[in-house]
């Protein structure tokens, strides 16, 4: 069994900062990638960012250039470090990642947390 739980939500002013988390625990032999995705309610979900197995990060349009994606040196732990925020970055935060654990490979999702940027 495979989780994700992300962290770090929250209300911030437009032109603030948060750092988002999301931790990996249970029976994993390797985290192959890892993404972030954004949702508004009555919308599809969005993709943001992705750490890709080898190493590199790509960004969706919106984000680029304000937004980070990283991973701690463990591999447990990813972060979306995000900067200049808009009101528009207003969403509920869902980290993904493809893992290989005890029953093979497989997407896994986190809860999700909400971020509010006020204007």
């Amino acid at each position: 069994q495979v989780q994700l739980v992300e962290s770090g939500g929250g209300l911030v002013q437009a032109g603030g900062s948060l750092r988002l988390s999301c931790t990996a625990s249970g029976s994993i032999f390797a985290i192959i990638a890892v993404g972030w995705h954004r949702q508004v309610p009555g919308k599809q979900r969005e993709w943001v960012a992705t750490f890709t197995s080898g190493g590199s990060t790509i960004y969706a349009d919106s984000v680029k250039g304000r937004f980070t994606i990283s991973r701690d040196n463990a591999k447990t732990t990813a972060y979306l470090q995000m900067n200049s925020l808009k009101p528009e970055d207003t969403a509920v935060y869902y980290c993904n990642a493809r893992v290989t654990g005890a029953l093979g490979t497989g997407d896994y999702w986190g809860q999700g947390t909400q971020v509010t940027v006020s204007s």
